[in-house]
């Protein structure tokens, strides 16, 4: 659920079946974030919030909702260009060099690159579309490799080089970015 707060902006509320408190958090975006037992109605979350305004404030370190709303303009304008981009990508390396997945699924992890899980599936972060076009290419290289070895093993790095001789100095100029939008 999410509440629309004068002050705060957005505030996700989170209903646990295991919590037995109330407690504050900042979200990846930088939203305020609350979690509540899952029985707490709707109105006592919005009475919790407003009755521990001042707290909040003092001790949670929130981003502008200005500022949240600037990223979701972004995080929305980099979906479009890696829906655009990113599976026909993915779809002309795995022709290339004769790897087969099942599909292909964008995500917006905050530390990830991408992912590839044992059935095949293919997971990319549309943070690729801010990084020069050699590095995307990198981590779709690496992420098909994963289908041969779901490890980072010799042999994995060894199938990598096989389609990217220069993996390693991608790598290193990857770190320099960051995959969270």
């Amino acid at each position: 659920m999410i509440i629309k707060d004068q002050e705060f902006g957005e505030v996700i509320v989170r209903k646990n079946p295991l919590s037995r408190s109330v407690r504050f958090s900042v979200s990846p975006s930088g939203r305020l974030q609350m979690s509540v037992p899952q029985h707490l109605s709707d109105f006592k979350v919005k009475l919790y919030l407003n009755t521990n305004r001042k707290l909040i404030r003092e001790q949670i370190p929130l981003s502008d909702p200005a500022t949240q709303r600037a990223r979701d303009a972004k995080k929305k304008i980099l979906m479009k260009h890696a829906r655009e981009y990113l599976p026909y990508r993915l779809e002309y390396f795995a022709k290339l060099y004769g790897y087969h997945y099942e599909r292909c699924r964008l995500s917006h992890a905050a530390t990830r690159w991408g992912s590839c899980s044992s059935t095949g599936t293919i997971s990319l972060n549309i943070g690729l579309m801010q990084v020069p076009e050699i590095l995307r290419d990198y981590v779709i290289i690496h992420e098909l490799a994963h289908l041969n070895h779901m490890d980072h093993s010799a042999a994995f790095w060894q199938e990598v080089a096989q389609h990217d001789p220069r993996y390693k100095e991608h790598r290193k100029k990857l770190k320099m970015f960051s995959p969270g939008v």
